[in-house]
């Protein structure tokens, strides 16, 4: 090899500190540049579930290679595909109240709707890519695929990656590694146990199975954005686009005002090897999509087309279903219909059985068929741990559920917050010595738990009982509490074209006198019902407290007083229901109260035995600045709203509110806490209101808000008169002050500066350590 020479700046006038390089042929065979890392946890995959679990692990303290075989993070929610990321809270179209999961992902798609009201795609990419490289204990491989495994006994021992970009493989060693990668490449070179299609209704006894396993799957989808660019646009379509769009058997319900992912059934691919035939499939769908644009805009059906211009089309399909891995538990549909519990519950779902038909967009069949539970299911850890790879975690859609489970657990924000589950159980794996099996264990199961709800992870049925806190050693009190006994009539009337119902928690014993303001348009009858769910926390309102009619006249502004005497045997969630009824509208109020909520009866799921479908209500509300509570009285008031909620170890409503809420009109809301013995307090953890029932979608739909109005903007910890610390401009969730050295105190105040909105700011949760 000859020596490089250096740059004649006098021939060459651009500054640089590297010679020119000038190499021979070679006289043997040459590799690529290997750099060898070493870390404690490897995650391949960097959608929402491996960046999820990135994170987290980082912040526990454990160093984590995450390689995505992408140019940017998040994979189907990447500006690559632009699909929707969403979860349990599934757009508002269940009755899984209060359900948007916690936690790192919470703080994702919060973040992204302070930054992304508009719905951006690119913007997405980099709230995650802030995210993950703000973190120093990951060391982010992109472009980056893993191709290679070796193998000590059972577990894996290292995974080989290579870089297209910069020419370089990588040798990463770890003692642990997370599939997340969608497709389960690691498990797949590692060997481990893994399924594809659909299994028989006898294996697991799931009665929405088919009669006979077969190997069909959900398909890939590629979407498409449009521009209105005010002047004619002509459009020649490629010689490869579909010529004939009356092939696709809903062809007329293409329009120009629907894009992007409301598109999603343009659909292809599940009678191939959604694997290896992923290009093939990705060029049917590129068909599909110009044929399906040359169709909007040459067939002269569409008028509005003429100043359309196609401003995107997805390079790569989004992929829905692959292989899935076999690990200690496979989740299936009783789990998720009959919710039922796990001592091992990490995690939640809600999204509906959501299956496809194979055939996709060229299906006779509607897009999807849903199966919805009551309301949210636990998922166990064990379906995040390879049954026959020691070291492996599973991550994403691959985790190890059923056919028909996975068609709920599938989506991207389930995905991430099991995600969160793993980046959690490696650093306490790397942290006690252990295997990821040995986690089942009951002690470790519990810490693991602990660990995952100080972190804001939502496990249902579960609140955060943490030892070390000691605001819960505290005596709490509070300048005022918030008491529902009348909600203003300033809101605008809603109609009873369908029936309305408002969410009420109500203590123990007899329900409080209720009362509404209603306008009547003709001679009527309203039918007023109280209803409630099977459980404190269930809210899919089908057990009929007490029912009564009410002969009303016309005329506005009348006064009901709703005596509806009955009792409940512990605090719950109760509905005030009034039945459609046309010639009624219900006064409404502009005051947002955290936990308070109207919803309507949009449709019902009717039961079928024969496939497991049980009946259910669907009670829903409306996006604000809809959705009005009713104008509603009680006597006596409702007081859910104490400061002792911030201390019972729920973040979000569940029977009740769980937040502290200072009456309206307070001029200085303040809660505090006070120790017997003066405390050393390090830093202090705080919840604020965000609307865990707002899905907070990454993309698409765009949002009239960038902040929650019930969330605190503003607030100072205050020992005495002194001001410890102050903070301005939150819109989180989550905010945690710490003080270096740590503040020694017998007292410690919080004061509510301002909120987001108009109404009462909440303060859910306060915790000192």
């Amino acid at each position: 090899m000859r020596r490089p020479r250096p740059i004649r700046e006098d021939v060459h006038p651009v500054s640089s500190e590297r010679p020119l390089l000038v190499i021979e042929p070679a006289t043997e065979q040459r590799d690529f540049r290997t750099e060898q890392l070493d870390a404690d946890l490897v995650i391949v995959g960097g959608g929402l579930a491996g960046t999820c679990a990135a994170i987290t692990a980082a912040r526990a303290g454990i160093r984590v290679v995450l390689v995505q075989d992408r140019p940017v993070l998040g994979g189907n929610a990447s500006s690559e595909v632009r699909l929707w990321a969403l979860g349990a809270t599934a757009q508002l179209s269940n009755n899984n109240r209060w359900s948007r999961e916690g936690g790192v992902i919470d703080e994702i798609l919060v973040e992204n709707l302070f930054r992304n009201p508009e719905g951006n795609a690119v913007v997405v990419d980099t709230v995650l890519l802030e995210k993950v490289v703000s973190e120093p204990n990951i060391t982010l491989l992109l472009n980056t695929a893993a191709v290679g495994v070796t193998k000590d006994g059972a577990d894996i021992a290292s995974v080989t990656a290579f870089c297209s970009q910069n020419s370089t493989r990588y040798e990463l060693t770890a003692p642990l590694f997370c599939d997340a990668s969608g497709d389960g490449v690691l498990g797949f070179l590692a060997g481990a146990a893994y399924r594809m299609g659909a299994e028989s209704r006898e294996e697991f006894g799931e009665l929405f199975a088919p009669e006979e396993e077969f190997g069909a799957l959900l398909g890939h989808s590629i979407y498409f954005y449009t521009k209105d660019v005010g002047v004619p646009v002509a459009f020649t379509p490629p010689g490869y686009a579909l010529d004939d769009v009356t092939a696709i058997p809903r062809w007329r319900s293409f329009s120009t005002a629907e894009q992007g992912c409301r598109l999603w059934w343009i659909e292809y691919g599940g009678r191939l090897d959604t694997v290896h035939d992923t290009e093939a499939i990705k060029w049917e769908l590129w068909k599909v999509v110009y044929g399906v644009w040359n169709h909007l805009k040459n067939s002269g059906r569409f008028p509005e087309a003429e100043t359309l211009t196609l401003e995107w089309v997805g390079l790569i399909p989004g992929k829905r279903e692959s292989r899935r891995f076999e690990g200690l538990y496979m989740l299936r549909q009783q789990d998720l219909v009959e919710q039922r519990p796990h001592d091992d519950a990490v995690g939640s779902g809600g999204w509906s059985i959501d299956l496809h038909p194979a055939d996709g967009v060229f299906s006779e069949y509607a897009g999807s068929h849903h199966l919805h539970a009551r309301g949210v299911y636990q998922v166990p850890y064990r379906c995040l741990v390879s049954r026959d790879v020691g070291n492996l975690f599973l991550a994403g859609r691959i985790i190890s559920v059923t056919h028909v489970a996975f068609a709920s657990t599938r989506v991207m924000v389930t995905s991430a917050h099991l995600g969160q589950a793993v980046g959690m159980a490696a650093a306490a794996c790397v942290r006690d010595g252990v295997a990821p099996a040995q986690l089942t264990e009951p002690d470790r199961m519990r810490a693991l738990q602990l660990d995952l709800l100080r972190t804001g992870q939502h496990i249902p049925g579960h609140r955060l009982d943490d030892p070390d806190d000691l605001a819960r050693r505290a005596r709490l009190s509070a300048s005022s509490s918030f008491a529902l006994s009348s909600l203003p009539g300033d809101g605008p009337a809603a109609p009873l074209d369908t029936s309305l119902a408002q969410l009420l928690p109500v203590p123990a014993g007899p329900v409080p006198q209720l009362g509404l303001t209603v306008d009547v348009a003709a001679p009527t009858t309203l039918r007023v019902e109280l209803r409630t769910g099977n459980r404190p926390d269930d809210y899919t309102p089908d057990v009929v407290l007490a029912s009564r009619e009410f002969p009303l006249t016309p005329g506005p502004g009348q006064r009901l007083k709703l005596d509806l005497d009955t009792d409940v045997d512990e605090p719950r969630y109760v509905f005030l229901t009034l039945l459609r009824n046309e010639h009624v509208a219900v006064h409404t109020t502009l005051t947002r109260v955290t936990g308070l909520m109207s919803v309507r009866h949009r449709s019902t799921q009717e039961a079928d035995p024969a496939v497991g479908r049980p009946r259910v209500e669907f009670w829903t509300p409306e996006r604000r600045p809809g959705g009005h509570n009713l104008a509603v009285t009680a006597d006596p008031p409702l007081r859910a709203w104490e400061v002792d909620s911030l201390v019972d170890g729920h973040a979000r409503p569940t029977s009740h509110p769980n937040a502290w809420l200072a009456a309206v009109g307070d001029p200085a809301p303040s809660a505090t806490l006070r120790w017997d013995s003066p405390q050393t307090i390090a830093r202090v953890e705080l919840t604020f209101d965000t609307d865990p029932d707002h899905p907070m979608e990454t993309v698409l739909w765009g949002h009239l808000e960038r902040t929650t109005p019930s969330c605190v903007r503003d607030y100072r910890l205050r020992v005495g008169d002194t001001v410890v610390a102050e903070r301005s401009g939150n819109h989180q969730t989550r905010d945690t002050v710490t003080f270096d050295p740590p503040l020694v105190t017998d007292h410690l105040a919080v004061d509510v500066l301002a909120g987001h909105g108009s109404g009462p700011a909440a303060v859910v949760q306060l915790r000192c350590h």
